[in-house]
């Protein structure tokens, strides 16, 4: 009888434990993604444009910290196609990055199916085509992850929530800017600005409320002056990071780069204009929405507001003063401060120089004399199958040394929890933008001309906040710290697309040589295969 009671006393508490078990599993997700061409006229011209689910911009991925998501993605195109998830942190799991170090592109006619979680994060993120020139067509759009109801946030919930994506945008179509830029040759100036792919748009809400405007820049090449007529914006978010909640009156906001601020409406009941401007360019080209006040009759008047009549100085000032909240929640409940970034030494220094060379006629670029070109075998797949002659590990230096440029598959060899200083030297007359996956990192510091072992003194070790894309100004540095405690193979690049499809890219391979599930997941069962892999099995 005792033996019976104990029995049914270890199902019962087996029981439990396995509904505990199932109960604590974190939601999933599923989508269906059709990947389409269709037509629309953003700037008032028809043109051939891709859609996501019939839509342009692509659909808004709205969900939570932690979430699982499985998302089918149907390539409907005539040429193949990836998406990368601009921001999420793909721990563990660089075989979801949707990059063609780390990707077979789709097929057309054929599908693939992304499985990820948006793990420990919370913030505004975006995704984007990162094959060929398709980012040029669209089929880019929203990732929201909001935080979970047991972690708080350090602002006063808004009462509606908006997302703008904000971008440069040609008339042409993707295929003729490809055909430029394979012939040699560098891409005219934009045509426009779009907010959520159209020229004008309207966003509502009601005297007295708070609205949080979840500001992405999408586009191509040009840095954005974002801004609303009589009204401030209180910075609470860069891309994952609770920031200090300073109020400005405009944001620059980078390629690539995303804020998240909140609006107060307490202005006399009427319209007001929303702009976005291009940044650095010598013509400016303007995109307006605008502000309704519920009840308002009055439509915008005046001109819309004015950027900042200075520029870089203007703009490395304001970036100097986004600072980490330490005060504050991550997507953890653990304070953002409890890592002190500032109090580590660096376990190695890498020095990347960006550089605009000919290579046989036609223009290139290069980082550090390198100018990347993808094999048909990503990266990953080399590694995992040790497959000879897709790249070396010795490729690409890791200081610039003023050697001719050349092409090559440019990988830097890491190991595994290295803690690693870059810098982003640029002796350009032009505005870089640089975006790690896998990663956010610590924004250290601006300076103009060149970085020394000086430099280090205007380091901020105390409260830098952490980002995955930072901008660096004409003929001047950036550096930054990372932690490199996400195994995989790791896409570096230009956010600055016709840089990025020309050359300026790399991939960290981060790696040990203890294999775990602890660091690293094995290969998906549905991963693509191609190239020197296309016959082999996983």
């Amino acid at each position: 009888m005792g033996r019976t009671v104990a029995l049914h006393l270890i199902v019962g508490v087996l029981a439990v434990l396995s509904l505990f078990l199932v109960n604590a599993e974190d939601p999933y997700l599923y989508y269906t993604w059709t990947v389409t061409y269709g037509t629309v006229s953003p700037l008032g011209v028809p043109q051939q444009v891709i859609l996501i689910n019939g839509q342009f911009p692509g659909p808004k991925l709205e969900v939570v910290t932690n979430n699982n998501i499985i998302l089918n993605l149907i390539n409907k195109l005539d040429e193949p196609f990836l998406l990368t998830w601009n921001g999420i942190k793909q721990r563990k799991n660089s075989w979801q990055d949707g990059v063609l170090g780390t990707n077979c592109p789709i097929p057309p006619n054929s599908n693939f199916t992304f499985k990820f979680q948006a793990k420990d994060q919370i913030g505004t993120y975006t995704y984007f085509p990162s094959t060929l020139m398709h980012r040029a067509a669209g089929g880019f759009g929203a990732l929201n992850i909001y935080h979970r109801s047991v972690i708080p946030i350090p602002y006063p919930a808004p009462d509606d929530d908006f997302t703008l994506l904000i971008g440069d945008w040609f008339k042409s179509s993707h295929k003729t800017l490809q055909h430029i830029l394979d012939s040699g040759r560098s891409l005219p100036f934009p045509d426009g600005v779009l907010v959520n792919g159209q020229t004008t748009t309207t966003f509502g809400g009601d005297k007295g409320k708070i609205y949080m405007f979840r500001i992405s820049n999408v586009g191509f090449s040009t840095s954005l002056n974002f801004r609303i007529q009589d009204h401030t914006m209180k910075l609470v978010e860069v891309e994952g990071s609770h920031v200090m909640q300073n109020e400005y009156d405009s944001l620059d906001v980078h390629v690539g780069q995303s804020v998240a601020v909140l609006v107060t409406l307490n202005q006399a009941p009427k319209d007001y204009y929303i702009v976005a401007s291009t940044r650095f360019t010598r013509r400016v080209l303007t995109a307006t929405a605008i502000l309704h006040y519920t009840n308002s009759h009055t439509l915008v008047s005046g001109p819309p507001p004015a950027a900042p009549a200075t520029a870089y100085h203007w703009s490395m000032q304001q970036a100097r003063t986004y600072r980490w909240n330490l005060t504050a929640n991550a997507a953890r409940p653990n304070p953002q401060g409890s890592f002190h970034y500032g109090m580590i030494t660096p376990t190695g220094r890498i020095i990347f120089e960006n550089s605009a060379p000919l290579i046989n006629g036609k223009q290139r670029y290069a980082v550090n004399g390198v100018s990347h070109v993808s094999p048909d075998t990503p990266l990953k797949l080399a590694d995992y199958f040790n497959i000879p002659g897709v790249y070396s590990l010795n490729s690409i230096q890791t200081v610039p040394s003023g050697a001719t440029a050349t092409v090559g598959t440019s990988v830097i060899p890491c190991s595994l929890h290295d803690f690693i200083e870059i810098v982003f030297q640029n002796n350009e007359m032009t505005m870089q933008s640089w975006h790690l996956d896998g990663y956010d990192f610590w924004v250290l510091g601006y300076g103009r001309g060149q970085w020394s072992e000086a430099k280090r003194r205007t380091y901020n070790l105390v409260d830098a906040f952490t980002r995955h894309t930072v901008q660096v100004y004409p003929n001047s540095w950036t550096a930054i710290y990372a932690s490199l405690d996400n195994q995989g193979m790791w896409n570096l690049r230009s956010a600055k697309w016709e840089r990025q499809y020309l050359g300026q890219q790399l991939y960290l391979r981060v790696w040990t040589p203890t294999k775990s599930l602890a660091n690293e997941y094995d290969i998906p069962s549905n991963v693509l295969l191609c190239g020197k892999a296309a016959k082999l099995h996983p």
